[in-house]
């Protein structure tokens, strides 16, 4: 539930990454035609290394950035090759791209063929990535100014690792802005700013981001010294961590699965309405970025935000509408001790558990999720009572401040949903 997209036509933003990557795909590919492909030795073992990445690539989970961190890696690399072998290459910035982007395009047959789709977001990012890498190092080391500023000793690894920090920077700025622009939480909210989108993508820099960085650095310093023969050595052990990866991430997809259809459970029993524990979890979610949480936070506030009413299949009859928040205390209680043991059941994990506990707290004893996650099921539990429409919902919400409802989660609300123009959370 983290950012949904829309299915509608791609935003402005999309389409200007978009465009930026096909022009200088372009640009590459006519440069390579005209001047002939200068070492294909190192563009074919380059390429094939970003390809096999790319076709061994895992599925995309909630808070995964990089699906095809040997792509990401090889193409990097490519980037920053000064020496091979102790002698300079030539291949230039404008034959990266170009090698890149035929390489993508190779390993995009298959998924095409199997009916996956080509990732064309991704896609783009990885050729502006590999693009911006080359042209801010390839011309330094051909003109000699490298080794002017660094000299040929232990210092020239600055170079690298300086030109991988603003790549990394620039790529979670394109990143965030492709979020903002196609992100749409449904029915409830505008997209997340993007200042939280962009925040979210720095902070995944210090993760995933920082070893394949460095694993592309390390791959063209070590075909520097040692040749092509370097390549294998150093890029075994990362495909078999990609494919241990993979796997661990469908372990979790299935985790996922299972959690929203034990969500819909209480829905189809008829003891809430349709779609309210899709709504709670992505306005929970939408709550939550404004409020400063990010990575694995919001992966447990948007799973306790989807389980958080499981403990009602225990109740003999139905709440009406399924407002759990109009429930005395003892009976809310009861619910929310009743679906965190559910909960416990399901592999979700604790946290996700005692969040789903203490949704009958005081928010005063409560963690910032519980928090949010009692504030966001109320408001949709008075929008579907039809109190006054999303307006006075807010309201009944701030007059329930002093003891059920932390202050400064429904002015987030608030925040959100005027964002979004105040939607009711019933609709759609």
């Amino acid at each position: 539930m983290r950012a949904p997209y829309g299915s509608g036509p791609p935003g402005p933003a999309v389409l200007a990454v978009r465009g930026a990557a096909l022009l200088l795909a372009l640009v590459g590919i006519a440069h390579t035609l005209v001047h002939g492909l200068v070492e294909p030795g190192h563009a074919l073992a380059f390429g094939v290394l970003v390809a096999a990445g790319e076709l061994v690539r895992r599925g995309v989970g909630p808070g995964e950035r990089e699906p095809a961190p040997l792509a990401a890696a090889g193409a990097l690399a490519y980037a920053l090759l000064g020496d091979s072998g102790g002698r300079p290459t030539t291949h230039g910035a404008l034959q990266v791209v170009a090698v890149v982007v035929v390489a993508q395009a190779l390993a995009a047959v298959p998924r095409v063929a199997r009916g996956r789709g080509a990732d064309a977001d991704r896609a783009a990012r990885r050729t502006l990535t590999a693009g911006f890498a080359a042209v801010c190092f390839q011309p330094l080391y051909a003109s000699g100014q490298a080794e002017r500023w660094f000299g040929d000793g232990p210092y020239f690894v600055l170079l690298p690792l300086a030109v991988l920090a603003a790549t990394a920077l620039c790529d979670a700025l394109a990143a965030a802005l492709l979020a903002r622009s196609r992100a749409r939480v449904e029915g409830t909210c505008a997209p997340p700013p993007y200042g939280s989108l962009l925040v979210d993508e720095v902070r995944a820099l210090a993760g995933a981001g920082t070893a394949i960085g460095v694993t592309g650095a390390v791959m063209a310093l070590g075909v520097a010294v040692a040749g092509l023969w370097a390549l294998p050595v150093l890029c075994g052990p990362l495909l078999l961590t990609q494919v241990s990866a993979g796997r661990y991430a469908a372990v979790r997809t299935t985790r996922r699965q299972t959690i929203a259809s034990l969500a819909r459970a209480t829905e189809i029993a008829g003891y809430t309405r349709p779609g309210h524990a899709r709504r709670v979890a992505a306005l929970a979610t939408a709550v939550g970025r404004e409020l400063g949480l990010t990575g694995p936070q919001l992966t447990v506030l948007e799973h306790a935000a989807l389980m958080h009413d499981i403990g009602q299949l225990s109740l003999l009859d139905p709440v009406a509408g399924g407002a759990t928040a109009r429930l005395p205390a003892d009976q809310q209680r009861r619910i929310a001790l009743l679906g965190a043991a559910v909960v416990r059941r399901t592999g979700a994990g604790p946290a996700v558990a005692a969040v789903v506990e203490q949704q009958a707290d005081p928010y005063r004893e409560q963690l910032p999720a519980a928090r949010i996650v009692r504030t966001v099921n109320a408001y949709d539990d008075l929008c579907g009572e039809c109190v006054g429409g999303p307006l006075g919902a807010l309201e009944q919400l701030r007059l329930g401040t002093g003891h059920d409802h932390q202050p400064q989660v429904v002015e987030a609300l608030g925040r959100v949903l005027a964002r979004g123009g105040l939607t009711p959370a019933g609709a759609g």
